[in-house]
């Protein structure tokens, strides 16, 4: 990367911070140089100006983009209230942005973000990290080979711990699960959805503000299934825990008419394949194989670099959609279907049928629900 850039930093401390290490992974990334960090807490400013090794610190981002003329932006808080305007304004003053995930509150943000970066030409990638791992050509490549046949259908769940499980699950770790869907299962085409919190379907009265910045948040048990292209189902279940967690069953599951593959998420994660067009090791006698960057049931040559690791590969592959004019592996575009998936799980709940894609409401669903 001959090219220089110069890189701003936005976060806010103790309003979701500055997210899994979005703010430091530019060192990491050749021809790159942080040249200020905006932080909307005046008391953390100088340790965040300390952390990021910026020669400059604002607390307003604005005035940091002004004045600083950054070429791509690191928009990291992980709470959502934020990043509507944040990605607008670095946006309009043509920086590009590596944002945290997951991107807004509702699709009329992420309207706003879209037509905002393709007014301005602007790239956008954000941190769907399992996108980028090497991994994942591996599962491609065992998928087009034939190893598990003909996809069927797609399952995935949340993390389901006693906190997030439940909406808030859904937002903050179903993003990941939503993108993986539409990575292998094509466009969403309608969702079909039930929302029940004690036991009960969410109405008005379940409805209250979410954690993070998420906005109206309800339910403690989410079931829904999407309809994609290519004749491909997918599910998507989550349910808050009492104890212990059960963070262990967070993956997408890949079914197919010879067998199942099995996606954690992360930069390296775990990955397995079941060659049984059973789906069950005890009736077929088949075991599990591991999946890593050498092939199927082979030692893994590279060592999991974890979060950071991560960031590096998307950083690397947005400047490369810079330089070449195309869409980030992980694009703005990808970004807003997410929020769609998610949306739609709520919309379809509170019309009581399947919602359509692209959805008519852009507005979010539980601040209409009755």
């Amino acid at each position: 990367m001959a090219n220089k850039y110069r890189i701003g930093v936005i976060g806010h401390t103790g309003r979701g911070n500055f997210g899994h290490g979005l703010d430091v992974v530019w060192h990491e990334i050749p021809g790159c140089e942080i040249v200020a960090v905006a932080d909307g807490n005046a008391d953390a400013l100088a340790a965040s100006v300390k952390r990021t090794k910026a020669p400059k610190g604002f607390t307003d981002y604005r005035k940091m983009l002004d004045e600083t003329k950054p070429d791509i932006v690191s928009v990291a808080p992980r709470w959502l209230d934020q990043h509507r305007d944040m990605v607008v304004a670095a946006a309009e003053r043509g920086v590009h942005i590596y944002m945290e995930k997951p991107m807004c509150r509702d699709l009329q943000e992420a309207d706003a973000m879209v037509a905002a970066c393709e007014k301005h030409k602007v790239k956008l990638a954000i941190s769907f990290q399992t996108r980028y791992s090497p991994k994942l050509q591996v599962v491609h490549d065992l998928i087009d080979a034939g190893k598990i046949g003909e996809i069927v259908e797609l399952r995935g769940r949340g993390k389901e711990d006693s906190r997030r499980g439940g909406g808030e699950d859904l937002w903050v770790l179903g993003a990941h699960i939503m993108n993986l869907m539409h990575h292998f299962g094509g466009e969403p085409n309608w969702c079909f959805a039930e929302v029940l919190e004690g036991g009960e379907r969410i109405t008005k009265k379940h409805v209250k503000a979410g954690n993070e910045g998420i906005g109206p948040l309800a339910g403690d048990r989410i079931s829904a299934m999407y309809g994609m292209d290519n004749n491909v189902s997918a599910y998507f279940g989550t349910r808050r825990a009492s104890a212990p967690r059960h963070a262990g069953r967070f993956a997408l599951q890949i079914f197919g008419s010879q067998g199942i593959i099995e996606i954690t998420t992360g930069h390296l994660p775990k990955m397995h394949l079941l060659r049984d067009p059973y789906w069950s090791p005890g009736r077929s006698g088949q075991k599990w194989l591991p999946i890593t960057t050498a092939g199927l049931n082979k030692p893994e040559p590279l060592k999991d670099g974890g979060l950071h690791a991560g960031n590096v590969l998307l950083c690397k592959d947005l400047i490369s959609a810079i330089e070449n004019d195309r869409q980030p592996e992980a694009s703005v575009y990808e970004a807003r279907t997410s929020v769609e998936m998610i949306a739609a799980v709520f919309e379809s709940h509170r019309l009581n049928a399947p919602a359509s894609f692209p959805l008519k409401n852009r507005k979010n669903p539980l601040s209409m629900i009755e």
